[in-house]
């Protein structure tokens, strides 16, 4: 049993970047419960003694634990919490002889210049895993008519220039309707991008473009009832965040900080890399179990600064450092409340994010 002051999740994603289930303080509460995750071909009965069965649609998946840290002399209360976890096969739970192994699979190293450099050796080796569904059908059938998919031979190196030219402009295109998705489907509150693109198959409903902007967005995001994550480059005057030219603040009026049932956070990272900054101070966001060390304003508001340099001692418990440059900021809301004030539905809700401020 997890503390049921302590949130905790385990989000399950499949290979279409599908989140097909959770387990958790908010899906399923803090008791201690066995729960069975199987692949698109299995085939039987929910075991005695497991609580719920998850499927995924390919048969490689992704489990993403989540644990709340309250802070820095907290950390031996997450790694007893950390250990009660326990993966396990089917037949080790039911005390039964284990099935024989499945042949190995020598996957492709997946380091980022191999991906960059052989990109559709990757997408062939990946197509092997993910079995077609009615709405892939049409899309795999293209692919697989030039060549594309799992035991392909599709080699960009070997076309006509026309051909790799038509190619790398096809590809540009996607990844500009992927920019424009970004920009547009999602909603502007006081600059920050809010949405909701994360979600099961039943959600997505075939629509490859919302998917492929979640997963530049940040993939394996979570369902928005799990957590919502407002977004900004720019400041409340639409203005791109850049630390090298301006210093900022972000003030959230009293009673009015992010509404969550576990917590909330605001996390710097550098935009061009989208990258966590190296600082002075070590810190990488501000997030609601730092409230006590923080100082609020006389009216009970909080402020914090963004900015490169520090702000000065009386404010630097509020700092939070930005990189001398293209500022990405992402707001995260664990278990957002559903009743008022609130960020759901995600863009539309009836508390609002305030805006990034220029610096006087």
């Amino acid at each position: 049993m997890v503390p049921k002051e302590r949130y905790y999740s385990v989000q399950l994603i499949d290979g279409n970047t599908y989140n097909y289930g959770d387990i958790g303080t908010r899906a399923t509460g803090p008791d201690a419960g066995d729960y069975l995750v199987v692949g698109p071909d299995w085939k039987g009965d929910k075991p005695a003694g497991i609580k719920g069965v998850f499927t995924s649609t390919t048969p490689f998946s992704l489990a993403i634990f989540r644990t709340q840290l309250f802070n820095a002399d907290d950390m031996p209360s997450v790694v007893k919490v950390q250990a009660g976890y326990k993966a396990q096969p089917l037949s080790a739970f039911l005390n039964q002889p284990a099935p024989a192994a499945a042949p190995k699979i020598d996957f492709l190293p997946a380091t980022t210049k191999g991906i960059k450099d052989n990109f559709f050796a990757y997408l062939d080796a990946a197509l092997e895993f993910v079995p077609v569904t009615p709405e892939t059908e049409a899309l795999r059938g293209r692919l697989a008519s030039i060549g594309i998919g799992p035991g392909k031979t599709f080699d960009f190196k070997e076309l006509s220039l026309e051909h790799k030219a038509a190619v790398l402009l096809a590809m540009k295109e996607g990844d500009d309707k992927i920019d424009t998705f970004l920009n547009t489907a999602q909603k502007n509150v006081n600059g920050w991008k809010i949405g909701s693109m994360f979600g099961d198959r039943e959600f997505i409903d075939g629509n490859r473009l919302m998917r492929g902007a979640a997963a530049k967005a940040g993939v394996y995001g979570n369902d928005s009832i799990e957590a919502t994550y407002p977004m900004t480059r720019v400041d409340a005057d639409v203005d791109t965040l850049d630390g090298s030219k301006h210093n900022y603040s972000l003030t959230f009026p009293a009673g009015q900080t992010p509404p969550v049932n576990a917590f909330w956070s605001v996390t710097m990272y550098d935009g061009k890399t989208q990258l966590l900054i190296e600082n002075p101070i070590n810190r990488y966001l501000i997030n609601s179990p730092m409230l006590p060390e923080l100082k609020q304003g006389e009216d009970g508001s909080l402020t914090l600064y963004i900015q490169k340099d520090t702000p000065g001692a009386d404010k630097e418990s509020n700092w939070l450092p930005a990189p001398d440059g293209p500022i990405y900021l992402v707001m995260r809301l664990y278990w957002p409340k559903t009743e008022p004030p609130s960020i759901l539905p995600a863009g539309s809700g009836t508390w609002s994010s305030p805006g990034v401020v220029k610096a006087n």
